[in-house]
């Protein structure tokens, strides 16, 4: 009996801790952004003289548009639809929306300014922190892998795929200047932690669903 009381509060422990981390990152990517070292790293990865480089960003940092993950969210959620878990795709498609509409809320109350220092290299419209197309890639590609692949040995290299992906959409905006390091970083920790929260509640509405299938 305790061994079976054990692993969930286990579980529970890890699960409150990453959130913990990943908060601890948010919040140091927000207080010590847009200093010395930002600026540092924002210059030498900045494509604005790397015309290659440029257009390569350009195109990576389409995965991480907001109208591209929504279609993915709502393609993942007819997926689970398919599959009889349609609390599951529920908790999918609403809590990957809610999450990018908390990053468009935190970027309007948070005001951070957007890095000047070089052209950007791309339309930018809002402000910068956190990184709205580095936590969309996060948020979305990670909860995709995370909802869609139900063998935890198959779901290793999709998560992997995921967070590649965010990585690569995260630097492409360092490098079309439109972000600071941190405000990339701060979207991967938002994103991260998002998804997590997804997996949970979709994880407390299981029940539920089995008890409506069955």
């Amino acid at each position: 009996m305790r061994s079976g009381k054990a692993l969930p509060s286990t579980r529970a422990w890890a699960l409150t801790l990453a959130v913990l981390a990943l908060l601890a990152l948010w919040l140091g990517m927000l207080v010590f952004g847009a200093g010395n070292a930002d600026r540092a790293l924002l210059a030498a990865l900045y494509g604005g003289h790397r015309p290659v480089v440029a257009d390569a960003a350009r195109l990576i940092t389409t995965l991480g548009d907001g109208r591209l993950v929504t279609i993915l969210s709502i393609g993942g959620g007819l997926i689970l639809i398919q599959r009889r878990h349609p609390r599951r795709a529920a908790a999918l498609v609403a809590g990957t929306l809610l999450g990018r509409a908390l990053v468009e809320f935190q970027k309007y109350e948070i005001g951070r300014l957007r890095p000047d220092a070089n052209p950007h290299l791309v339309v930018v419209h809002n402000l910068s922190y956190p990184s709205g197309h580095s936590a969309n890639a996060t948020l979305v590609y990670l909860t995709l892998a995370l909802m869609l692949v139900d063998d935890p040995r198959r779901r290793v290299p999709w998560i992997a795929a995921a967070m590649l992906i965010a990585s690569l959409v995260g630097v492409s905006r360092v490098v079309l200047g439109v972000h600071w390091p941190s405000d990339v970083a701060g979207g991967w920790a938002f994103g991260i932690m998002w998804s997590m929260m997804v997996l949970w509640m979709a994880h407390r509405l299981e029940p539920i669903e089995r008890r409506t299938n069955g």
